[in-house]
């Protein structure tokens, strides 16, 4: 099962990294459910700014792992923001 790895800008401009199998699912919750992570629900809404794709859990949440250690400026840049 593909897995997207995704960045999404919160309404203070802060970034939030995260994996999902369905990612309009994940973005919804974010949005809208209390099944959002408890970093993006005090900062609604959100809006997606970037994503990756990747065959596996294994793989996607390797790369979360890179881009969550990234400075923002780094982050920044990878989502064309620099």
């Amino acid at each position: 099962m593909p897995y997207s790895v995704y960045i999404v800008q919160c309404s203070d401009g802060t970034y939030y990294t995260g994996i999902a199998t369905d990612l309009e699912r994940r973005l919804n919750e974010h949005n809208h459910s209390a099944k959002g992570a408890r970093y993006t629900r005090a900062r609604r809404p959100v809006t997606l700014v970037y994503t990756e794709r990747h065959p596996d859990r294994s793989s996607a949440q390797k790369r979360e792992y890179v881009i969550k250690q990234m400075p923002r400026s780094k982050k920044s840049a990878l989502i064309g923001k620099s």
